[in-house]
């Protein structure tokens, strides 16, 4: 635990969380980023970056699934040591969820214990990702759970566990959902919507995708940012 007195509390990088359909540009968001990246694939959907040349790509291969937390974790760790980043990203946390969970399933068969494991072990790592002083971009997929959702929620949420997206994004800035409308591509992250949404970082509720990072000008000049 840290005390730090009355205005003394350092700025730390933001974290984004952004869920949607396949095909709508979850990966390629990652272009807008400042500096020199690191992406984790979790589902091999590396073209829309392969010709970046600031985008270093770790990709996970099926060989990896049975130690997957323990190699995500060392290679993170070794990546936030390094220095060499000022970008992170981890591409489609849903199929990451999955495959934790079936290496949790088959090492015990309490259902509920395994849930609270997954829940533990995706909280650890967003405090990680938290405390690492670099800037964090996550996607996953979307579901849809028709329309009012199924118990009146909002109808599209992160194709998650419920309880492990939020251990997961609760120290997240930004969770919004990535989707395609009248061939322009937005971002919503209003939690009035219904669906999983927040904004800690201005006091935008939906805007386009590629103004992800970096508002219009008269956006930011509302906020009175020059």
């Amino acid at each position: 635990m840290k005390f730090y007195k009355a205005g003394s509390v350092p700025e730390v990088p933001n974290m984004y969380f952004v869920y949607g359909d396949g095909g709508t540009g979850k990966t390629s968001l990652l272009k807008q980023f400042k500096g020199k990246k690191l992406l984790f694939s979790f589902d091999k959907s590396t073209n829309p970056l392969r010709n970046q040349k600031d985008t270093d790509f770790m990709v996970i291969e099926e060989a990896d699934f049975p130690n997957i937390q323990q190699l995500v974790v060392g290679f993170l760790q070794r990546a936030i040591q390094s220095g060499d980043y000022q970008v992170i990203a981890l591409d489609n946390v849903t199929s990451l969820q999955n495959i934790v969970l079936e290496n949790i399933d088959n090492a015990s068969k309490d259902n509920r214990q395994n849930y609270q494991k997954l829940q533990l072990w995706f909280r650890q790592l967003a405090t990680m990702l938290r405390d690492s002083n670099i800037t964090i971009y996550a996607t996953a997929h979307q579901v849809d759970n028709g329309t009012g959702g199924l118990t009146g929620a909002g109808r599209y949420g992160a194709d998650m566990n419920e309880k492990t997206f939020n251990a997961f994004t609760s120290v997240f800035d930004l969770v919004g959902r990535l989707y395609v409308d009248n061939d322009q591509r937005w971002i919503d992250c209003n939690p009035e919507s219904g669906n999983h949404g927040k904004n800690r970082i201005d006091n935008r509720k939906k805007f386009h995708a590629e103004e992800l990072i970096e508002p219009k000008q008269e956006e930011q000049a509302e906020k009175g940012v020059a």
